[in-house]
């Protein structure tokens, strides 16, 4: 399938116009299997601009030390671990990095209670298993033991939900860059160009607490929420934009006075006060991530394109924010009324939302 006819393409085929011009300029030196050199890596992630002029979008906003930081872990023999709150596009960066260096950002494990050591090693074909015995035709091959194979990078989404014994698989791999294969009595030893990209959660920290021998073999880079409001107004701005075309929404891009309201909102209840620090607030039970907000903004553009004139407004916003905010019936929805009669009923440029808000909550 094409990226036209998926919703969700992989970055390597979503951006394949960009990452095709940066690799025919990229002149600098590239490591092993590398597709771009670590710079065009760099400027693929940030954005720029190539030298024949073609525009290179911003996949990431942040710091451009952390990704330089980030992509010069991966020239190395480290693991590189992606740690932040919930929102703060862990996923998304891991995606785009192993999209710019190995052209595949498919070969994806996703860590849960219930992943066992075959996601991360082997598993077996039972129909062949039983009928031949083991052999390398029954082999199932996991993504890490792929990306080994292949020289590519491996992912490993929310590497602390597993269980610490599944972790502990990585190890070796890491470690020694083999996969034992004892069953065949053989090993699978990583070509030049494997490496590993895992995210973790801050609020899983104590879940499933990696092993102090398994921490050492990753370089941790640790990405923050947006540092000011008018870059997380651009992720939010940007992202709804991007999956209102993706959904074929009939509404207007987001005003941008709209999406202020919506990140101020999560902003001044994520840090417990107001803008100007006269207000002290209660914090929700929520993580209120910049991925929320674009998905309440994103919902408000599908009720208004479906349901209203396409343009967003107070009314479609209050249903999105009400259910951002109020995880807890009881003490986020006391956090909520709190913070809409305490501050956005004294903003009087507020006051559609306010009407809209109080509303729904009554």
């Amino acid at each position: 399938m094409t990226s036209e006819t998926v919703l969700r393409p992989a970055a390597e085929q979503q951006y394949a116009a960009e990452l095709a011009a940066l690799a025919a300029s990229d002149d600098r030196l590239r490591p092993p299997r590398w597709r771009l050199s670590p710079r065009a890596v760099v400027t693929y992630v940030l954005g720029g601009r190539t030298p024949d002029g073609t525009v290179i979008t911003p996949k990431y906003v942040g710091d451009r030390r952390l990704v330089e930081v980030a992509v010069g872990t991966l020239v190395t023999d480290r693991a590189l671990l992606l740690v932040g709150v919930p929102g703060t596009a862990k996923s998304w960066l891991s995606e785009h990095l192993a999209a710019a260096v190995s052209g595949n950002s498919t070969l994806v494990v996703q860590g849960t209670a219930g992943t066992g050591e075959d996601q991360v090693r082997y598993g077996w074909n039972y129909a062949r298993l039983i009928a031949e015995g083991p052999s390398e035709a029954a082999l199932v091959p996991s993504p890490v033991m792929t990306a080994m194979r292949t020289g590519a990078v491996a992912r490993v989404e929310e590497l602390t939900r597993m269980p610490a014994e599944v972790q502990d698989s990585f190890i070796t791999v890491l470690s020694e860059k083999t996969l034992p294969v004892p069953e065949l009595g053989s090993q699978v030893r990583a070509v030049p160009g494997f490496t590993v990209i895992a995210t973790a959660n801050d609020r899983d920290r104590g879940v499933n607490q990696m092993s102090s021998a398994l921490a050492r073999r990753f370089n941790t880079v640790v990405l923050p929420p947006p540092a000011t409001e008018d870059a997380e107004v651009e992720i939010v701005s940007a992202r709804a934009a991007q999956l209102g075309r993706a959904l074929e929404l009939p509404a207007e891009p987001p005003a941008l006075e709209e999406v202020r309201r919506v990140v101020r909102i999560f902003r001044e209840l994520r840090n417990g006060s107001t803008v100007d620090g006269r207000t002290q607030l209660k914090r929700p039970s929520g993580s209120l991530s910049t991925a929320e907000a674009i998905s309440v903004v994103t919902s408000g553009m599908a009720l208004a394109g479906h349901f209203g004139d396409g343009r967003i407004t107070a009314d479609e916003l209050a249903s999105g924010l009400l259910g951002a905010v109020v995880k807890d019936r009881v003490s986020d929805t006391a956090a909520w009324q709190e913070y809409l009669e305490a501050v956005v009923k004294e903003r009087s440029e507020w006051r559609d939302l306010y009407r809209a808000c109080r509303d729904l909550v009554g």
